[in-house]
């Protein structure tokens, strides 16, 4: 195991203060695992700096020493990026304290705001001035923007409004060698040379550290509606998505797709959740329209909708929202799927996106594939149907042995992913590579696109102390 010395690491406290600088084994333990728990890492301190100035003095001290760090903001990822190595001492640099609010700008709409700032605070400080920052998760109230913004995060309305590379205007970004690059600029066109920002955004701490950002805000809807509509098969998934955008146009800001067994594991296991037809449908349709006049149009455009898709046969039940409560719990039934798997047991997860137009052949072929492969395993594959966007999960087999289930996790994403490239998709649609996909994302992309990705990581990054072992290996 490398190791950095007592003296050093005394160096790195005295940055921040030893209030802020943590070395227990109960204090590092919640910063050492990830939310699935499929990585468990070492470090010998997590430091909390208060400000970019304290963020680039640590920075420059790593370069100079050659200390491996990993920055970690809402420790909500999911393919072990912000989680660092086992059999290392790489130090742990958390932005929770880097949590303000800098700046709204309702004119202008948007919103500066530190790198670890909750997500959900974004959310309110936008409402607060009448408008909207769309960027919706399950983990909202405790992911923060700085890793938002690295992972390149998705949720539940990039149909309407895209994912944070599209949410995002500038960034601030402290450097692997300290240096601190202010991109905080407020404006939609700025063409003067190559576009920094996009470099960092979905780079996942590999080539510095986003201490701040600017943040696009829209007005909010005044007209919302919701619906819950059961389905036969995907297919006709498919086509109800294309009446809705025909209809509906950019008003369309949710359509979701979840599958029976998700239905049933949710109702089940997630408190105030309940299957809100009456009769039992092999497939799911989650509806959010939002208008910028009345309710009265979002109401009228949802009722066309639904009355073309029985006409069509595309629809065989459906439900509208009577309330915003009603709104908010058809809405806590979809973003709280991927909790209810945990107490069905082991479950081997995709993030993956195809085509729009493909997906009801993607699930056709892969249920087919895993089902050959694994007899009695259980699929619950929901997501953005509007993006092309599943979380294609799978969990074991009643009665089956949970590490065992566990074991089979790369046979399993090898039939799966195979399928997604057959198809032109991507084997990480909205969590990032991290540790989970690096040595994946190495073995399908072409060499001159991966060597690519390593000059610009050794470019900004060249005494490779930044986020190690993450999304592109370097020698």
């Amino acid at each position: 195991m490398s190791s950095v010395s007592p003296e050093l690491l005394d160096r790195f406290a005295a940055i921040v203060g030893d209030k802020y600088a943590l070395r227990t084994e109960a204090d590092l333990a919640p910063h050492l695992i990830e939310n699935r728990g499929l990585y468990h890492g070492a470090s010998p301190l997590l430091l909390k700096p208060a400000n970019v100035e304290e963020v680039s003095a640590i920075l420059k001290l790593a370069s100079e020493t050659g200390t491996a760090v990993v920055p970690q903001t809402g420790n909500t990822g999911l393919v072990g990026g912000q989680t660092p190595r086992e059999g290392h001492s790489d130090i742990i640099i958390s932005l929770e304290r880097m949590n303000k609010i800098r700046d709204v700008d309702p004119v202008a709409n948007v919103l500066v705001a530190d790198g670890g700032a909750i997500l959900a605070e974004v959310q309110k400080a936008a409402e607060a001035h009448g408008r909207l920052f769309p960027l919706s998760l399950g983990s909202e109230g405790s992911c923060r923007i700085g890793g938002n913004l690295s992972t390149n995060a998705g949720g539940t309305a990039v149909l309407a409004y895209g994912n944070m590379r599209h949410l995002c205007l500038g960034l601030e970004v402290v450097l692997p060698t300290g240096e601190i690059w202010d991109g905080l600029r407020r404006l939609k066109k700025d063409n003067t040379g190559y576009d920094l920002r996009d470099l960092f955004i979905g780079a996942e701490g590999t080539l510095g550290i986003i201490t701040g950002a600017v943040l696009k805000l829209y007005p909010q809807p005044l007209g919302k509606q919701v619906a819950f509509a059961g389905l036969n098969s995907v297919e006709e998934a498919l086509a109800l998505f294309n009446l809705a955008s025909s209809l509906c146009g950019t008003s369309l800001t949710g359509f979701e797709l979840m599958p029976r067994f998700g239905v049933e594991i949710t109702a089940r296991h997630i408190d105030g959740v309940r299957d809100p037809l009456e009769s039992e449908h092999p497939w799911y349709l989650l509806i959010d329209i939002s208008t910028s006049d009345s309710a009265e149009t979002a109401e009228r455009m949802m009722t066309a909708l639904l009355e073309q898709g029985f006409e069509a046969g595309l629809v065989q039940d459906a439900v509208i929202a009577s309330s915003v409560a009603q709104q908010k719990a058809l809405w806590h039934m979809r973003e709280s799927m991927s909790e209810a798997q945990k107490p069905e047991g082991g479950s081997i997860k995709h993030d993956v996106s195809v085509p729009v137009s493909t997906v009801p052949q993607f699930m056709l072929e892969a249920g087919e594939a895993v089902m050959a492969a694994m007899p009695g395993a259980r699929i619950c594959a929901f997501g953005h149907m509007g993006d092309g966007n599943i979380h294609y999960n799978i969990s074991q087999p009643v009665g089956a042995d949970k590490q065992a289930f566990l074991d089979r996790w790369h046979e399993m994403n090898a039939i799966v992913h195979g399928l997604v490239l057959s198809h032109g998709g991507s084997i990480s649609a909205e969590h990032g590579i991290g540790q989970l996909k690096r040595d994946e994302l190495a073995a399908i992309r072409p060499p001159i696109e991966m060597d690519l990705m390593r000059r610009i990581k050794r470019a900004f990054d060249p005494a490779g102390i930044m986020n190690p072992g993450k999304v592109v290996t370097v020698e």
